[in-house]
């Protein structure tokens, strides 16, 4: 007797009461590029086509451009929409748009917020950025001083303080702001997660020039800048358990990113090896050899972990990911100048600009490199802070010694 249920790997649609299998959903793609030709239509006019058919996340429910279809079977979409040629999935100036907010706002986000957010986030009318660093707080966010005050009187929250390292602010929409709501509550206690148009009064965003000459990040300043209470995405004081989902996705982001055998700076110094053989001396090949083989294994790792996330939710592996990236990109980038020698000290430009978020970086000489992934130990987390989610989730260790835990953060020494 055959079984009612669906097989491993396939779900049913309950308004069709249908089952979605590899094969419809290759039919489905079809069905959208043969009315909107991804060659000539335009860009948003087909992401919102894909949208409406629910191919945007097959995961996420009807009606927020899913299908709620297994998530295994994005993949299956995604191939057919290359092979169509239909435009990149996660271009550099919205993966903040599609790999944090989309997640978190599918996550905790109220239903009226999916409707007004979603799609244009996924057709790139609105360009994300995270506001989540500041200059006090260092690399503990649950210190953060940004405050929010509710109006009494409107019902608004109005926001005064200062964010830092914000990538693509001057380009952005909509930032994913953490603010101080409850300060007579512990830390972690006392924040709440909200969603702040970057165009509103009181906002004001600085470029932040780096050791490279770039400006990637800004500072941004808000000085009673007003939030209506709709775009608040979850309760009141729940800030760090919405904010510690979107770093999860972040970590996955960087440090599980798709990398080619030897692409990225092991390609750059491999390449080096090969073509300079008059630079080579026998105490760094085993280090470079070494630096090639840890590449290879992170690359390895990442593509296990981007499966991992096909299949759920990310969890705390991304954090390890993000580490080995961080410090295997300063091992290759310092490797690079020692072979190198004094004609690695030359650096190429040092002009004031905004870089392009889908730049080529393969054309920067290893100088810049060395540089800039000085901060990648920094960014997304920091390196002292992952280990401590690494010990505590992944490997069971006690927690770290935390004297502040209970005491109301405002009367925590600054």
């Amino acid at each position: 007797m055959a079984s009612a249920q669906p097989a491993r790997g396939t779900r049913t649609d309950k308004r069709t009461d249908r089952t979605w299998t590899a094969d419809r959903l290759r039919s489905a793609v079809h069905d959208v590029v043969t009315a909107h030709d991804p060659a000539t239509t335009d860009p948003v006019e087909f992401l919102g086509a894909l949208f409406d058919a629910g191919l945007a996340w097959v995961h996420f429910p009807p009606g927020h451009g899913g299908l709620s279809a297994p998530r295994a079977l994005q993949s299956v979409v995604d191939d057919e929409l290359t092979a169509a040629g239909a435009p990149p999935r996660a271009p550099g100036l919205h993966t903040i748009g599609l790999g944090m907010a989309a997640p978190v706002l599918l996550a905790f986000g109220d239903e009226a917020q999916k409707k007004r957010f979603l799609r244009p986030l996924f057709t790139r009318r609105e360009v994300w950025c995270q506001l989540f660093s500041e200059p006090g707080a260092g690399s503990d966010l649950a210190a953060l001083a940004t405050r929010a005050e509710r109006d009494e009187a409107t019902g608004d929250w109005v926001v005064n303080g200062q964010k830092v390292w914000t990538s693509v602010a001057h380009e952005a929409h909509w930032g994913l702001l953490v603010a101080r709501t409850g300060p007579e509550l512990p830390k972690h206690q006392g924040l709440s997660y909200f969603l702040v148009d970057m165009r509103a009064p009181g906002v004001e965003v600085r470029p932040l020039r780096q050791a490279t000459g770039e400006a990637e990040f800004n500072e941004v300043f808000l000085t009673d800048v007003r939030i209506p209470d709709t775009h608040r995405v979850g309760a009141v004081g729940d800030g760090w358990k919405v904010a510690s989902g979107t770093l999860m996705n972040e970590r996955v982001a960087i440090g599980a990113g798709a990398m080619p055998r030897e692409g990225g700076l092991a390609g750059g110094l491999a390449r080096l090896w090969r073509e300079r053989p008059e630079l080579r001396t026998s105490g760094l090949h085993s280090s470079v050899v070494r630096a090639w083989v840890d590449a290879e294994a992170l690359r390895l790792t990442a593509e296990r972990l981007r499966q991992q996330l096909a299949a759920g939710q990310p969890g705390p592996e991304g954090s390890a990911a993000k580490i080995a990236f961080a410090g295997l990109n300063q091992r290759m980038s310092g490797l690079a100048l020692d072979l190198l020698g004094e004609e690695g000290l030359g650096y190429d430009d040092w002009t004031f600009r905004r870089p392009e978020p889908d730049d080529d970086f393969s054309t920067r000489s290893f100088g810049f490199f060395y540089l800039r992934t000085k901060g990648n130990s920094i960014e997304g987390g920091t390196t002292e802070i992952l280990r401590n989610v690494i010990a505590e989730r992944v490997l069971g260790l006690p927690p770290e010694p935390r004297s502040d835990k209970t005491i109301p953060w405002k009367d925590l020494p600054r």
